[in-house]
């Protein structure tokens, strides 16, 4: 039996570097609602104004939209300013995580551990062999791109370079971190719980776009095998950070674990991908939750 939501808007595609991720998830989210008995409908907001879910009498919204315009605030603001209620964390908590050099920031002030790092700036002079002396072997990252895109690891301060003008076209402020060379895990979360941890395993090195969205050599753990000492350790850190930067209802959390032993924080995700290969949906499963219950259990928050 659904529960009564009344018309639902997914919002799907949009008009970030992620929309081809972002239109797998929402189609994957729309088809689960609308098996569930959800008078749910497709809304893209690259093709259709805003104000129209206004028009469309729509009592709530489902956020599939990744990356820029979907994931930094600036949609839930409108959604704000409109009075529908939508799914996931709110202006601050999306601004926030969506902002990686913020959120290293933030992550330090608090004690959580994460990598060494340096912020460059698209119009400021930088020193890439003084970046490369500090930090070694490093990743660099745009501050406000998701999926992994506009994302390279550098040896040599000739390839800091070239990796920093590659980023500059996706952002005008690209994190450098130190380079974490150890396994790499996720922990979701839903309603202020963490779900069970995923390690991922990629033959390329690390994580990237074709290792998240086109790969078949990806390889996912789900529990992740790590102790139950280290599980719980690695979910309360996921939940201290997600908390931090005021993120809610639902997400991701994204780690490491360095040559030390210790986990490392890379980045909170407010709206993770829900495709077929996506991790939410494999963790919550990994409980017991189908996609179909965990998409109304995401909306459910919304009422």
């Amino acid at each position: 039996m659904s529960r009564d939501f009344g018309k639902v808007a997914v919002l799907l595609g949009g008009s970030s570097a992620e929309r081809e991720v972002s239109l797998k998830s929402g189609n994957a989210v729309h088809n689960a609602l609308v098996q569930a008995g959800v008078d749910a409908h497709q809304f893209d907001p690259a093709h259709q104004p805003l104000h129209e879910l206004m028009q469309g009498q729509f009592a709530r919204v489902f956020i599939a939209l990744h990356g820029r315009g979907g994931e930094d605030g600036t949609l839930q603001g409108a959604l704000e300013f409109m009075g529908l209620p939508y799914t996931g964390s709110g202006v601050l908590g999306s601004a926030l995580a969506m902002d990686k050099v913020r959120c290293k920031h933030l992550f330090q002030v608090a004690g959580l551990r994460t990598s060494p790092y340096v912020v460059v700036d698209k119009n400021s002079a930088y020193d890439s062999q003084a970046i490369m002396a500090k930090l070694g072997h490093v990743m660099v990252k745009p501050s406000h791109e998701g999926s992994s895109i506009g994302m390279a690891e550098a040896h040599t301060a000739q390839q800091l370079k070239q990796a920093l003008q590659d980023a500059f076209q996706f952002d005008d402020q690209v994190l450098v971190e130190q380079w974490l060379s150890g396994r790499e895990f996720t922990v979701s979360i839903l309603a202020d719980k963490a779900l069970p941890v995923i390690e991922m395993r990629t033959p390329s090195g690390f994580y990237d776009y074709q290792a998240k969205y086109q790969s078949s050599t990806t390889e996912y753990f789900c529990p992740a095998d790590i102790s139950a000492e280290q599980t719980a350790q690695l979910q309360e850190m996921a939940l201290h950070a997600f908390n931090l930067v005021g993120a809610k209802g639902w997400g991701r959390v994204d780690a490491m674990q360095g040559d030390d032993g210790e986990f490392y924080l890379l980045e909170v995700n407010t709206v993770p991908g829900m495709t077929e290969k996506s991790l939410v949906p494999m963790a919550a499963k990994a409980q017991g939750i189908e996609f179909s219950e965990l998409v109304q259990r995401i909306l459910e928050q919304t009422l």
